[in-house]
């Protein structure tokens, strides 16, 4: 469930997305790119993320870091918080067109440092795998879109 909740809000719905977008409107792909990885891959994964470690420390403290003592559940509730605020100004993008950029840098901050800890984690299980790879994806993504845009980089829809 958990791999398949991933596929779709880091693939397959900003896919979605952007298609239908682009077949009912003229404009620039770059922007469509950034807008839908945004809204999808950053708020609402993000926001999910911090509804459960907020309300369930637990699964993301045993399932993902492979910790059962009690005493990490304030920490990772904590990390929830930050999850649920980043989240936020990314969905919230949707409706305000330049919290798109800023929402982006700090999604790809954030997934890009949280990618590279899981990848250098010598001792990182199976279940581990899964976050680091998304969380390289979409700081990757993110990335490029972010790069495309300070260059001014456009790619219309015709």
């Amino acid at each position: 469930m958990y791999l398949a909740i991933l596929l779709l809000l880091m693939l397959v719905l900003p896919v979605i997305s952007i298609i239908a977008e682009a077949t009912t409107a003229n404009g620039d792909l770059v922007f469509l790119i950034g807008k839908w990885f945004v809204f999808w891959a950053v708020g609402l994964r993000l926001l999910l993320a911090g509804v459960r470690q907020v309300t369930k420390p637990s699964f993301t403290a045993e399932t993902i870091f492979g910790v059962t003592d009690t005493k990490a559940f304030p920490l990772v509730q904590e990390i929830g918080f930050g999850n649920l605020s980043i989240g936020l100004l990314a969905m919230a993008s949707i409706l305000v067109r330049e919290w798109i950029t800023p929402a982006a840098l700090v999604g790809c901050l954030f997934f890009g440092l949280a990618g590279v800890k899981h990848l250098l984690n010598p001792q990182r299980s199976r279940t581990e795998n899964i976050p680091m790879i998304s969380d390289l994806w979409i700081a990757a993504v993110l990335a490029v879109f972010l790069i495309a845009t300070a260059a001014g980089f456009q790619v219309p829809i015709t």
